[in-house]
């Protein structure tokens, strides 16, 4: 047995290793079924070398060199059994495909969803396709530097633009032009998802629209991308959506900044301006459901980390010594974001009763 050469179907996706609660997971999933699964680093790294030129043999000294134990015959056959049992490995049974799209819609008329597009993934490629060009390194960083330097003009006029934002409010036909091109900016965040993913590698299961009225916003289910294998391609997927909004309010600023003090044009952009930037940068915060938030889990190779975070500061308050039995750095992290994320909730809050104060006065 020990001699053979085992391979796993083409196409199955292993993610790099991720924090859950105290233990290191890597994720397992099959395109085809669309199923998933959690495995430890042990188990990962024999899958992960389980490629048709290496026997069972040559992985299992490797194991033991690194793990200081070595593999019998039944630790492989319990292995195998299960990935032979969920049709992981090559050459056995084809896997069941996974169901296709639900309904095109869903839902009541107050709340639901509506499907766009019969092929979320080709429609991106498409548009993948025709914005290339602009998404090379060079042209991107170039992006990034100008959007941070219009950031920069419009944090130094931000007290005009607070000015043109009281006025705005109180007139509603130009209050319903920005506001929809503020909902024409989140369809672009989305859209922005998509053509990242599709850009680094990865795929789109679906773009709509979800409703629960009076609201009603865009949406791109990304799939696949949390087993992309660099840190900086989940960070430029998740990303994209807040740059696309900064994006979409360049020509705006250009056109704002063109304009003589005098021309009542000039609040109407400086309302869009200041909102536009408000949607982008808050998004950008690290709290569910915000990108920001998806970022920090990039960034620090963790999952559900809120959740993990409320879990482990429960534990620390009702049982310390269970939760010192966490290891160094999720302790660290953990009590990190629990602090830091309500800090910032509080601030927020506080930022949101002095602008109602504001503009109760105003």
């Amino acid at each position: 047995m020990l001699e053979h050469r085992p391979a796993l179907r083409p196409g199955i996706l292993l993610s790099p290793p991720l924090l859950n609660g105290p233990t290191v997971v890597h994720l397992v999933k099959d395109p085809v079924s669309g199923s998933s699964f959690e495995i430890g680093p042990k188990e990962y790294f024999l899958v992960s070398r389980l490629d048709g030129s290496r026997s069972l043999a040559e992985i299992g000294e490797a194991y033991g060199r690194a793990f200081g134990r070595r593999l019998g015959e039944r630790n492989w056959q319990q292995l195998l059994g299960l990935l032979g049992s969920r049709r992981l490995l090559a050459g056995g049974p084809p896997p069941e495909p996974a169901a296709g799209p639900g309904p095109q819609r869903t839902g009541t008329l107050l709340r639901g969803t509506l499907r766009l597009v019969a092929d979320a993934d080709a429609t991106t490629a498409r548009l993948h396709r025709f914005l290339r060009p602009v998404l090379r390194p060079v042209a991107v960083g170039a992006l990034i530097l100008v959007c941070l330097g219009m950031e920069g003009v419009l944090a130094f006029a931000s007290g005009e633009l607070l000015e043109d934002l009281w006025w705005l409010l109180s007139h509603p036909v130009p209050l319903l032009a920005v506001a929809t091109l503020l909902w024409l900016s989140t369809a672009l965040h989305e859209f922005a998802h998509g053509i990242a993913a599709r850009h680094v590698g990865g795929t789109v299961g679906e773009i709509g629209l979800r409703w629960r009225l009076p609201v009603a916003i865009m949406y791109c289910t990304v799939d696949n991308y949390r087993y992309l294998p660099r840190r900086r391609q989940q960070l430029a997927v998740a990303g994209a959506g807040a740059f696309a909004n900064l994006l979409f309010l360049l020509p705006f600023f250009g056109w704002w900044a063109a304009l003589p003090a005098e021309d009542a044009t000039g609040r109407v952009l400086g309302a869009l301006l200041l909102l536009g930037s408000a949607q982008a940068l808050v998004n950008l915060v690290p709290l569910p459901p915000l990108d920001g938030y998806t970022l920090l889990g990039h960034a620090l190779r963790v999952t559900r980390l809120a959740p993990a975070s409320s879990a482990y500061l429960r534990l620390r308050m009702r049982d310390r010594a269970a939760a010192e039995a966490y290891p160094r750095r999720a302790r660290r992290l953990y009590l990190g974001y629990g602090i830091g994320s309500a800090v910032l909730v509080l601030l927020l809050a506080g930022a949101a009763a002095a602008a109602v104060v504001l503009t109760v006065r105003a």
